[in-house]
């Protein structure tokens, strides 16, 4: 087949389009060019490589006729963040395109209220910002698409991607890395809230396997939207608890209210730590695994642990001990 891949120089593409080429496809890759994968692979090299601003061509109301262009029998979107910008490349590819697959968010969900959550179920409040408002509409739209008849379309919903290349979501929901530095020194660890908050990560190569599952079994996937994460979440607690063991130390917790760590902390850090957190997520894959045979390879910790070594391998993360 022929799949074009909108974004796919990024965290998942970079895992996604070495899959497609060794699975026989020919692939394109529509991007803006600025940057390379996260991931050399000798496959990138058999792939069509097309340079595009697609907001500028949104705006200008061109980016659909560049994507129809390349008579494609597949598109993956992996950097679709607004409806608008969703329902024009529809409208655009409707009977030209055998199958539309989009990357959304576990984001789409606001605080759970069941867990696990569930594709269809009620398991949780209202998104809680602009991009998780933006992500389930597009979902809703993509569903109701394929149900009235129109184009094939998929959605995929990632939980917290990592992988080789950028820094995980650490153990108190952001991006700190003198959490790192604390833990792998047996420092304590001020922790918000109960500590056993959930947080459910994904390997970036486990979401790519996820999209071609999904583009092989077009049939069972026609209409759907998946969860796609790890098959275990992570608690605060058991996160440091792991991630202490890593560096030979004992995890050393010391549980604070949220005011006093947003007193402690970055405004941006304490801000993203209870975007994570105060959504509490713990996905189910079941509806994944048994419509197009989705199989993490990777549990959370494992995932997270590539993470941390490819960062410290590369310089982007310096601790006093050494990962055993």
């Amino acid at each position: 087949m022929r799949i074009v891949v909108i974004g796919g120089s990024g965290h998942i593409g970079s895992f996604l389009i070495p899959r497609l080429i060794r699975g026989g496809h020919e692939v394109i890759n529509i991007s803006r060019g600025t940057s390379s994968p996260y991931v050399d692979a000798s496959e990138w090299q058999q792939v069509r490589q097309v340079v595009a601003d697609r907001q500028q061509e949104d705006r200008e109301g061109s980016f659909g006729d560049r994507v129809a262009a390349l008579q494609a029998d597949v598109v993956v979107d992996l950097v679709c963040f607004t409806l608008d910008s969703a329902t024009a490349l529809v409208n655009r590819l409707r009977g030209e395109v055998g199958h539309l697959l989009h990357c959304g968010s576990i984001w789409r969900y606001g605080a759970s209220r069941k867990l696990p959550i569930s594709e269809g179920a009620d398991s949780t409040a209202e998104p809680l910002d602009e991009y998780g408002i933006q992500k389930r509409d597009i979902a809703r739209m993509l569903k109701d698409e394929t149900a009235s008849g129109g184009l094939i379309t998929t959605s995929l919903h990632p939980g917290h991607i990592v992988g080789p290349g950028w820094h995980p979501v650490g153990p108190l929901g952001n991006f700190d890395p003198s959490v790192w530095q604390k833990i792998a020194a047996g420092q304590p660890l001020q922790v918000p809230g109960s500590g056993t908050e959930l947080m459910h990560h994904v390997h970036a190569d486990d979401v790519a396997q996820a999209f071609e599952r999904a583009i092989l079994n077009r049939d069972a996937a026609a209409g759907e939207d998946f969860n796609i994460v790890a098959p275990t979440a992570l608690t605060v607690r058991g996160y440091v608890r792991i991630a202490a063991s890593w560096f030979g130390q004992e995890p050393h917790v010391e549980t604070v209210s949220w005011e006093e760590f947003r007193r402690t902390n970055t405004r941006e850090s304490a801000d993203t730590s209870w975007a994570h957190l105060s959504r509490n997520h713990c996905m189910s894959i079941h509806k994944a695994e048994s419509l197009i045979g989705y199989a993490p390879a990777y549990e959370p910790e494992q995932a997270v642990r590539e993470s941390v070594q490819w960062l410290l391998d590369n310089g982007q993360l310096q601790v006093q001990t050494r990962l055993t």
